[in-house]
């Protein structure tokens, strides 16, 4: 592979999106794309992982022997084959390829009103025919290759909401353009923030957990292949991005019940979910509640 294409295939990469506030995420539809292939979801491709979403993915882990979790992460991904694969940005896409990428670039192409034909995953002359419209719309060069200046071209404009991570110059930036991005109160970031490391981004726990928020290698790396679909960096503001949408993630495993979210994000989902919260996670939590609003 010559170095201009391993520059590319770095900077699609880069473009793995997270969600937005509304819970929209265009790799998602990749997802619902190749979960209706299999006959197990009867929803709109609308890159929101709604319920009818997740009881897709956990009727597929289940019938694979997979970890019901309701999280297409890299194993279930890879259970539904070429369809669950690679990611939007892993690759650079050509006419007669197929995969999970695909079916996102279908499904961005059909949000800025270019038609690529079924949403099905297959790269052909349709799509192909599309990716040319789009790429003469917005004065790049029209080849049908999808490339980094497409893939961004494709995410940097309204209807993909995408927006290239900040520099931030404060822990209260970051907490607050994070909040902000994935719709998590901002009060309650600050307040696990400041009892979690008093907004000291070099603590580093006994248990290796480090940052502003306290994250665990276990989780950045969950994060990071899971939620996110890319590498994070490992600076202030980077933590904060993995601890806000960790949190997101448990909020929303936990249907909004914040003192769950809360005690998933000190004790661990799974074992809230198989002891309850225990005596230390009760007083974190409550804590934390405390602190809400007032730092």
């Amino acid at each position: 592979m010559s170095r201009s294409t391993l520059l590319v295939a770095a900077s699609l990469v880069a473009l793995a999106l997270a969600p937005t506030a509304r819970g929209f995420n265009p790799q998602i539809a990749g997802l619902q794309i190749a979960l209706h292939q299999r006959g197990l979801y009867p929803g709109p491709i609308d890159a929101v992982q709604g319920r009818k979403t997740v009881r897709a993915v956990r009727t597929f882990q289940r019938r694979h022997r997979l970890a019901v979790d309701g999280i297409a992460g890299p194993r279930t991904r890879a259970a539904l084959g070429t369809p669950g694969r690679p990611l939007f940005g892993a690759r650079v896409i050509r006419r007669g390829m197929r995969g999970y990428d695909v079916g996102v670039l279908q499904f961005l192409l059909r949000r800025h009103a270019v038609r690529p034909g079924r949403l099905d995953g297959r790269f052909g002359p349709r799509t192909a025919t599309a990716v040319r419209r789009f790429q003469r719309r917005t004065g790049l060069r029209p080849d049908g290759v999808v490339g980094a200046h497409t893939a961004k071209r494709l995410c940097a404009l309204p209807a993909c909401a995408w927006r290239a991570s900040p520099t931030h110059s404060s822990v209260h930036g970051a907490i607050d353009y994070w909040s902000r991005t994935y719709g998590v109160d901002p009060h309650l970031v600050r307040a696990i923030a400041f009892w979690e490391s008093g907004y000291n981004n070099s603590l580093v726990s006994r248990a290796g957990a480090r940052g502003v928020m306290q994250v665990t290698p276990a989780t950045w790396n969950y994060v990071e292949t899971v939620l996110v679909g890319r590498r994070i960096p490992r600076t202030r503001s980077g933590n904060v991005h993995v601890g806000v949408a960790f949190l997101h993630e448990l909020l929303r495993e936990f249907r909004g019940d914040v003192r769950l979210a809360l005690s998933a994000y000190v004790q661990g989902p799974r074992s809230v979910r198989r002891k309850g919260q225990l005596r230390e996670t009760r007083r974190y939590v409550a804590g934390v509640l405390a602190l809400r609003g007032r730092v």
